[in-house]
């Protein structure tokens, strides 16, 4: 498929200082140093948008933005998107126009036939970029894919998602895992897994990176209330089969897979990304 540039519909303010964000997820790990910014250097883009699909695009580097095409999912299945090398792929799940995004509540997952729209953008950082959700840093990215889930932000709801590159001399980002391990991981073939301990409050890199041992895939979904701001307030991680959609971690009084706790083991669905559900 042909990409085609993007034009910002409105204008969106700068983005949020990283000082904090760097300090808090570089702690025990080698960092790298970008040199000092230039025109040309990748600065910041802003993605704002809402849950049935009206999505706008600002900021100093949104030139470095193409759209890479929307494809129907359902049953919360990803669409398996291309990303060229040296590319970073962001990919915002959504409902279609003119569905009421309010009718699913806060807790509870679509039904499993519903469908919804992944739009995908691809995004030219040229070096590693910081994304914040909702103003709150959860990942350091590059040559890599994002994924974000807005139907359960309600009908009026918004979110925002901020990609910035390093300014000056800052260090640049975490070391990330060896991510060689899940080279061998078949998207589409159904797998076991033990469940990781998860504590509501826990800092999103900490949650982010047991996930990633267990090469699971990752979609952030912003939610009010319930916690810290920017913190883990849940995840959900898909089973298999229709009958237990999820395991929620922490186990609640009301969750769709009651009965699993850290340490067992569970026939995941890798076609469905896992939920990390972020205090907004």
């Amino acid at each position: 498929m042909r990409s085609h540039p993007h034009r910002p519909a409105a204008p969106v303010a700068g983005v949020v200082p990283l000082a904090l964000a760097l300090a808090l997820l570089a702690t025990g790990c080698e960092a790298s140093t970008t040199p000092t910014a230039t025109d040309d250097t990748f600065a910041s883009v802003r993605f704002t948008l809402g849950a049935r699909g009206d999505i706008q695009v600002a900021g100093t580097s949104r030139t470095a933005v193409t759209r890479a095409g929307d494809r129907t999912v359902t049953g919360g299945r990803a669409y398996p998107f291309d990303r060229p090398p040296g590319k970073l792929l962001v990919v915002l799940r959504h409902w279609p126009s003119g569905v009421r995004a309010a009718r699913d509540g806060v807790r509870l997952l679509p039904p499993p036939d519903d469908a919804t729209i992944e739009s995908a953008y691809l995004v030219d950082t040229g070096d590693w970029a910081l994304a914040e959700l909702d103003g709150h840093p959860v990942q350091w990215l590059r040559r890599d894919t994002i994924r974000v889930d807005t139907t359960k932000a309600g009908a009026v709801g918004r979110t925002h998602l901020t990609l910035s590159g390093p300014r000056g001399s800052r260090p640049g980002r975490v070391t990330p895992p060896d991510a060689r391990a899940c080279d061998g991981v078949d998207p589409a073939v159904n797998r076991y897994v033990v469940l990781p301990e998860v504590e509501s409050g826990a800092a999103v890199p900490e949650v982010l990176a047991r996930l990633r041992e267990r090469c699971l895939d990752v979609q952030y979904v912003s939610m009010p209330g319930g916690g810290h701001r920017g913190t883990v307030r849940s995840i959900e991680i898909p089973v298999a089969g229709h009958t237990a959609p999820v395991a929620e971690l922490p186990p609640t009084d009301d969750s769709p897979a009651q009965g699993r706790l850290p340490g067992d083991k569970i026939l995941t669905d890798p076609s469905r990304p896992t939920r990390v559900l972020v205090t907004r």
